[in-house]
């Protein structure tokens, strides 16, 4: 029993050093303040003069790009808030549509863009379609898709027709418009010819092919 006592006391000896070594580490990692999570928040993390964003499709072919004089990135959406922006649509097959505006907002990598203040979109006449040109306070422009579309009061001109409404769906890739609630409707008889031959115009109803 003599020659196994020092080996107890050892072993009792390195039982307590191993549980206070385990409540030292636990107490320091309490007592030292651990850095919280940093709290997202809008504030932007880096800016651009002369900004330009180019987006392809899968082989590689430009179908928009969207320039400003600055350019501000915010990280927690991921967003661009362009000043004086130029928005232009350029896939194959349909006009060549040109967007600007005061201010612009390029949400989901370029998927979305909010144009704000005195927004213009202009589509370029083709063989079989006068010039286009739509205007609002807000056009949204979904590239991928080819649309641009407004909750807000919108004026449309084609040719020498008119149309002010509220609520716009347009799809560059159809010709397609719809207008939630037109109050507004000017047709000029060269337009009207052309609906006649099927080719139509805006008109009072709610869905219009420019």
């Amino acid at each position: 029993m003599k020659e196994r006592f020092p080996a107890l006391i050892a072993l009792f000896l390195l039982t307590a050093l191993v549980l206070g070594t385990w409540w030292a580490a636990d107490y320091a990692q309490r007592a030292v303040q651990v850095d919280p999570p940093r709290r997202v928040t809008h504030e932007m993390d880096s800016w651009a003069r002369g900004f330009v964003m180019l987006r392809t499709d899968p082989d590689g072919k430009p179908i928009n790009r969207i320039e400003g004089e600055y350019a501000e990135h915010f990280p927690d959406d991921d967003s661009y808030h362009v000043t004086s922006p130029r928005a232009i649509g350029q896939q194959e097959g349909n006009p060549i549509t040109v967007g600007v505006s005061k201010t612009a907002i390029i949400e989901a990598g370029g998927k979305r863009i909010v144009m704000n203040g005195d927004a213009h979109i202009h589509r370029q006449p083709d063989a079989r379609n006068d010039p286009l040109d739509v205007r609002s306070q807000q056009l949204i422009i979904l590239p991928d898709e080819d649309v641009v579309l407004t909750d807000l009061p919108a004026q449309v001109l084609k040719g020498n027709s008119r149309m002010n409404g509220t609520g716009m769906h347009y799809d560059n890739k159809t010709r397609q418009l719809r207008v939630s609630s037109s109050s507004d409707v000017e047709i000029a008889g060269s337009e009207s010819r052309k609906r006649q031959q099927g080719d139509s115009a805006p008109d009072n109803s709610n869905q219009k092919q420019p």
